[in-house]
């Protein structure tokens, strides 16, 4: 019998690791692509608010002094980059993530022909580190643009002292590109475990695990793991409402940051739990869908709750945008209601900083909006094959489109649910505290904008990559490779 040849450590330290992460980036154009842009988002972010703090620390003392309004340069790019990075990386963390699993398969099947764990994770490395270093570039770039352009709008609003200016120092740019290597390749490192720690037959089986319901002992292992840290994070979060709902009356200030923060962690432990909540919820929502649309909604419930993972990694970025929006939203009308009855303004309330807070809610948006849109498409270009399937079983392309379309409304209905959860929960501690009620005061016009713009990332994105994935030959696409 012939015997497979050894793949040596030396030879794929190089040419043949580029060659097979150049060829995952040509296949996987669309995850890739994803996960470049939130490299290129998160960059930017770091470069903005690390280049606030340059010009801060780099002007003369004369200029320092210059009484402004507001808390100053140092304390809005330190508070208000403290969520946007934090959100930032969170982004970037859940599409490397989800751009590994889908090469979960390719990845295990390196290992099936003699290639070690080390060199599989070198691949994966390559691939972590060419995708950073094309974003980072045009990431940059962005930043500082968006840092001067930040910093006239703070000058313009008396914010910030008029001698300031964003330095030429590269030092911003470079703790950006550092930040993004060492969360991309900590990440890469967690992702490419679940491949090289079992044999390669046992990898290779967890790649269709979810779809067949088979459990290995990998997944067992990490079906075990993913709850516990996921409960350990709510716990975190929900000390940090707690603080929240505790502050005194006098500290609005205190409270806002901390339930804004506190929001951030309810979002990771919902990363972490999303196959177990958004599995219930889709079991709740699906049975009137099934009753108003039998087989659609039939085909479109059965393929929610059959992948609970995949289900999971659409509902996630949704959960996120409509939950940091919401909960800005609630907080700020909140805080200026009781601004109001009591006639003390805060620094959530003035005028200048509200403009801080939308202009920092906007940022946020952007964040949920790119996450939505990337994973959303990614996750319906990699059903080429099972719409195929379905259209040599019989389904006409209006039925895949209806099933689609319920899909979509049902995603959509789940993020937003999940989502809301979050935002109430954030913005009834800060309502505790500042007006001792857990009703907190809703801007009903905004948080309707909210849902549409959820629906209107969430549905056209999974329906029109539908159109495109389902079109072509049937035959074709079920017998080439998947994805």
């Amino acid at each position: 019998m012939s015997q497979v040849r050894k793949v040596s450590p030396m030879s794929l330290m190089s040419s043949p690791v580029l060659a097979l992460s150049v060829g995952q980036l040509r296949r996987r154009p669309a995850a890739f692509a994803g996960l470049a842009a939130a490299l290129l988002l998160a960059t930017a972010t770091v470069t903005l608010f690390g280049s606030l703090v340059a010009a801060q620390v780099t002007a003369p003392r004369a200029v320092t002094r210059a009484p402004v309004a507001g808390p100053g340069v140092l304390v809005i790019a330190g508070a208000f980059g403290e969520i946007a990075v934090l959100v930032a990386l969170f982004v970037v963390v859940n599409a490397l993530g989800f751009t590994l699993r889908q090469q979960h398969r390719d990845l295990a099947l390196l290992r099936t022909v003699a290639a070690t764990p080390r060199q599989v994770r070198r691949v994966v490395r390559a691939q972590v580190v060419a995708t950073v270093l094309l974003a980072a570039v045009p990431g940059c770039a962005a930043g500082l643009l968006a840092a001067r352009a930040f910093l006239t709008a703070l000058q313009r609003r008396g914010m910030a002292a008029p001698g300031l200016h964003i330095p030429g120092t590269p030092v911003p740019m470079l703790v950006a590109l550092g930040v993004a290597l060492l969360v991309g390749l900590a990440a890469a490192a967690a992702s490419a475990w679940r491949v090289t720690r079992p044999a390669p037959a046992v990898a290779l089986a967890e790649g269709t695990a979810e779809g067949t319901g088979a459990a290995t002992g990998g997944s067992r292992v990490a079906a075990v793991l993913r709850p516990v840290a996921g409960v350990a994070v709510l716990a975190g979060g929900v000390l940090l409402l707690r603080l929240a709902a505790t502050r005194p009356p006098g500290e609005l200030d205190k409270a806002g940051q901390a339930a804004l923060l506190g929001s951030m962690v309810l979002l990771v432990a919902l990363a972490l739990l999303g196959p177990l909540a958004a599995r219930a919820l889709a079991a709740l929502l699906g049975a009137p869908v099934r009753a108003l649309v039998p087989r659609a909604g039939w085909l479109a419930d059965a393929n929610l709750r059959g992948y609970a993972a995949r289900l999971s990694s659409a509902v996630v970025p949704v959960a996120l945008l409509v939950g940091l929006s919401g909960t800005m939203l609630i907080m700020t009308s909140t805080a200026e209601r009781v601004a109001r009855a009591t006639g003390a303004a805060t620094s959530v309330t003035k005028a200048s900083d509200i403009w801080l807070r939308q202009a920092e809610l906007g940022l946020l948006v952007c964040f949920a909006a790119v996450s939505t849109v990337n994973t959303l498409v990614a996750l319906t270009a990699d059903r080429r094959r099972e719409f195929a399937l379905l259209r040599l079983v019989g389904s006409t392309r209006r039925q895949l489109l209806r099933m689609l379309s319920m899909e979509a409304a049902l995603t959509t209905a789940i993020g937003v649910l999940l989502g809301a959860a979050v935002a109430a929960a954030s913005s009834g501690a800060f309502s505790w505290a500042v007006r001792g009620s857990v009703v907190p005061v809703v801007p009903g016009a905004g948080c309707a904008w909210v849902v549409l713009g959820a629906a209107l990332l969430t549905v056209p994105g999974i329906v029109g990559t539908g159109v495109w994935a389902s079109g072509g030959s049937a035959v074709a696409s079920v017998s080439g490779e998947r994805g």
